[in-house]
């Protein structure tokens, strides 16, 4: 018996996208509701997706009747014991599906786990949109799935969410900004504020100046408007 697990924005959203998958009509499967999912605010920030498990019912005999069999279990987390069966990894991947599906339902999302790090790269026509300015948009996604997470595993996971090689490309950039920024502040001899971003962001330029022992960095402010000064010495 062929099954599959699917998300979507509302229960139906997921039935009808494993039914495609399996390429049958939903008289040909058995349905069982994970979690009913929810929707966030403005559609984004707190939304769960639906989850469904499908399967395709074996040939019935001419003589007997097919029945669609609807099995519904509490979405409540923690408490469904079918929801918590399936692994953490999985879960945050749906909800980053939900997440994405707001700004185009054809962004792909493919996983890759390696120790306790795990990377979700993002990729599709619209992806430029996912990014944002300076991949702030991306950037809250990786918040909200890091939360979820936090949620649904029992151990410490690291979550990237990435997007067409973005992460790699933003950190050469950062990198060229630290040499730039750290040569103003010693040729100027005045402090060089840069602009906030994430502390994983912060500790990129920390990373790349920490030798050099002509200049000294800190951050100041408040999430999530922290910011990073360059001292010279």
């Amino acid at each position: 018996m062929r099954t599959v697990t699917a998300t979507g924005e509302s229960v139906q959203d997921a039935v009808q996208s494993a039914l495609k998958q399996l390429n049958i009509t939903e008289d040909q499967a058995t349905i069982q509701i994970i979690d009913e999912g929810k929707r966030g605010l403005f559609g984004l920030f707190g939304a769960k997706p639906a989850i469904v498990k499908v399967s395709q019912q074996t040939a019935p005999k001419e003589s007997e009747q097919v029945n669609k069999e609807i099995e519904v279990i509490e979405p409540t987390i923690g408490e469904s014991k079918a929801f918590d069966k399936i692994d953490p990894v999985e879960k945050v991947e749906a909800y980053i599906r939900s997440i994405t599906s707001s700004f185009d339902k054809e962004i792909k999302v493919s996983t890759k786990v390696e120790s306790n790090v795990v990377v979700y790269d993002l990729s599709g026509e619209k992806i430029a949109m996912l990014i944002g300015k300076r991949g702030q948009t991306l950037n809250a996604i990786q918040y909200l799935a890091q939360l979820a997470m936090h949620q649904y595993a029992d151990k410490y996971f690291t979550v990237i969410v990435d997007a067409e090689g973005y992460r790699e490309r933003r950190k050469e950039t950062l990198e060229q900004l630290a040499k730039r920024a750290a040569d103003r502040a010693i040729k100027t001899r005045k402090n060089v504020k840069l602009d906030p971003m994430p502390s994983f962001e912060r500790k990129i330029i920390h990373t790349v100046l920490h030798q050099d022992n002509r200049i000294e960095t800190e951050s100041n402010g408040s999430e999530p408007n922290r910011y990073l000064v360059i001292k010279p010495k």
